[in-house]
């Protein structure tokens, strides 16, 4: 029987927004103090470097064509994107090496050059113990008000990575309620399932239970924190926000989840912290016994599942 026991970490701390330099230098340190701690595997929230642009759905105005404000912010978060690979990814995966731990960290991407050197991707990067960029998922579809800045994605990751500590990928968001996606990677022998989200309230709890269940997986959902005083002040905010700098608008609620879909680690609000929980990777195929959708569980007489797995961009 299997025994493996892996440690993992949850970062709910907030990035310095818009501020690439700092929230890098920040990554690093939580990394550090993680790994110090005895994490194995080390999780960022949703386009973490550098922030999510919550003033999508705060700032009432941005949506206006020609909006100003709006397409100087987008410029703001434009140069505070990431390259894949670039300067800042590897001092992440130099940080991975050193410690020998596996970091998964949501992040703002542009190509800065070619085809899409105008776009910024809603990605979720994989970087394994070895320090080599395990997986590179982009969102495949952005979300609602996230149209507005980002691009749609593709196929290229979904699938799960071999790691010292388990085979690891991860959606972002609401690519949850995408049944075919969650389908292609439970059919990768996911173990361990990174859900990123800007922040886990209520529904976004029942879609990263509902996941672990589905997948018998263990789920790291994690959560960010920002503050309404960390929005860009070229915006105008809402009165409920102004002279209230404090207010909590992405409040984290990250936690663990085993795969019975029962948590292992309770969702935490309102705080930075990084939350660490050990997990034991035989309880997957002890759930299995049950439920496996792509296996006993599954019809492949009587469904397909194709996927491109090319990249567009």
């Amino acid at each position: 029987m299997m025994n493996k026991t892996i440690n993992v970490a949850i970062v709910q701390h907030s990035p310095v927004y818009l501020d690439l330099n700092k929230s890098l230098e920040k990554s690093l340190d939580l990394v550090q103090e993680a790994a110090d701690n005895g994490a194995e595997i080390i999780v960022f929230g949703e386009t973490w470097l550098s922030g999510y642009p919550a003033w999508l759905d705060y700032c009432p105005e941005v949506a206006q064509w020609n909006y100003e404000p709006a397409k100087e912010v987008f410029s703001e978060l434009f140069h505070n994107s990431v390259q894949i690979p670039g300067p800042e990814i590897s001092q992440l995966c130099q940080a991975a090496k050193n410690n020998k731990v596996v970091i998964c960290m949501g992040l703002n991407e542009t190509t800065k050059s070619g085809k899409a050197s105008g776009t910024i991707f809603n990605t979720l990067l994989t970087i394994n113990e070895k320090g080599q960029i395990a997986n590179h998922h982009r969102k495949l579809m952005p979300t609602y008000t996230e149209k507005l800045v980002y691009g749609m994605g593709d196929g290229m990751g979904l699938h799960s990575v071999e790691t010292a500590y388990g085979r690891i990928n991860g959606l972002i968001c609401w690519e949850h309620w995408m049944p075919l996606a969650r389908q292609a990677m439970h059919d990768s022998d996911e173990q361990i399932h990174v859900a990123v989200w800007p922040t886990v309230h209520e529904m976004h709890q029942i879609a990263s239970r509902q996941y672990a269940f589905e997948g018998r997986c263990f789920v790291l959902a994690a959560g960010q924190i920002l503050k309404a005083g960390d929005l860009p002040s070229k915006l105008t905010l809402p009165p409920s926000l102004e002279g209230n700098p404090d207010k909590m608008i992405l409040n984290g609620g990250s936690c663990v989840i085993g795969p019975d879909g029962k948590y292992m680690t309770a969702p935490v609000f309102d705080q930075e912290t990084i939350l660490f929980q050990e997990i034991n990777l035989d309880e997957i195929y002890k759930e299995k016994m049950t439920l496996d959708v792509s296996g006993h569980y599954q019809r492949p007489d009587v469904f397909t599942l194709s996927v491109n797995k090319q990249r567009n961009n």
